[in-house]
């Protein structure tokens, strides 16, 4: 017969290993990661294929265009880096462009591209008013109207002035509540939240399911500028534990600043994400 000494010290043996065994159950490793192709903007210009090959060694499989000086996808045509994505195990997922008089044929690129979102990534309209972000708005409803019949899903990335307060009010709060919730998405830019001093995961409690997308990165608040994975003060394992909660199904690793080469930085950021439990 176990004496109480015993039972006590099996007992909390037991209690211990069944805290522990629900965290465990609940660590998660990173999968799918993706990359903002801005961050290699210049090795995209200068040999896009190659460039792709790169991403696709290190470990990359989801990937997003940006616009630059020789189009929509750094010259390439759009079957052309879907069937290059593609033969290397990676998908062209989504595209940062702007809203202007060619619209229809940015939508047409993206479809003919195999993307799923594409992603306004600047205002339509100049202004920190809001009445302007009314009309901006107002112009993502109409621009996801035109991504619907493409069965595309149309989305915004912010950077950091649309969190400027106007008449007590946040601009990037009328984006969000002007628009329809099923048809205008959020692309959060998780480090430029962050740097102007808000919290992501207020926006997604308030906000559930509306952000689909993200761009992840860790932001050097001193200099105010990006950084590699671990270097800077965002929580990138916060974040990642809070993907359900914003809805997330994609994000895409962006780094605009480099200790010494973009290529190493999107090796290092991968690497780290690698090796992460969350």
């Amino acid at each position: 017969m176990k004496t109480r000494r015993e039972f006590l010290k099996a007992s909390g043996y037991l209690a211990v290993g069944a805290a522990l065994v629900p965290n465990l159950a609940k660590a998660a490793k990173v999968k799918n990661v993706g990359i903002q192709l801005y961050t290699v903007r210049k090795e995209m210009l200068a040999d896009a294929a190659g460039t792709l090959k790169q991403l696709a060694q290190i470990g990359y499989t989801e990937l997003e265009s940006a616009r630059s000086e020789k189009g929509n996808f750094y010259g390439l045509q759009p079957k052309e880096i879907k069937k290059i994505a593609n033969d290397l195990g990676m998908t062209v997922r989504s595209g940062h462009v702007q809203i202007d008089n060619n619209w229809q044929r940015t939508v047409d690129m993206a479809a003919e591209a195999g993307q799923t979102y594409l992603v306004c990534a600047s205002l339509p309209t100049e202004g920190q008013t809001v009445a302007n972000y009314q009309r901006c708005a107002d112009a993502f409803s109409k621009a996801a109207e035109t991504c619907k019949k493409a069965n595309l899903v149309f989305g915004y990335h912010n950077h950091e002035y649309e969190f400027e307060k106007v008449d007590g009010k946040i601009l990037y709060d009328i984006l969000l509540d002007r628009t329809d919730p099923n048809l205008v998405k959020m692309e959060m830019d998780l480090g430029w939240a962050i740097l102007t001093g808000n919290d992501p995961l207020a926006y997604f409690k308030k906000y559930p399911g509306r952000f689909p997308l993200w761009h992840l990165k860790d932001m050097d608040k001193t200099k105010k500028e990006s950084t590699e994975f671990g270097k800077g003060q965002i929580d990138i394992k916060k974040m990642l534990q809070n993907m359900d909660k914003s809805g997330t199904k994609y994000f895409f690793v962006e780094q605009e600043e480099y200790p010494k080469t973009a290529m190493e930085s999107a090796k290092y950021d991968y690497d780290y994400l690698a090796k992460l439990t969350y």
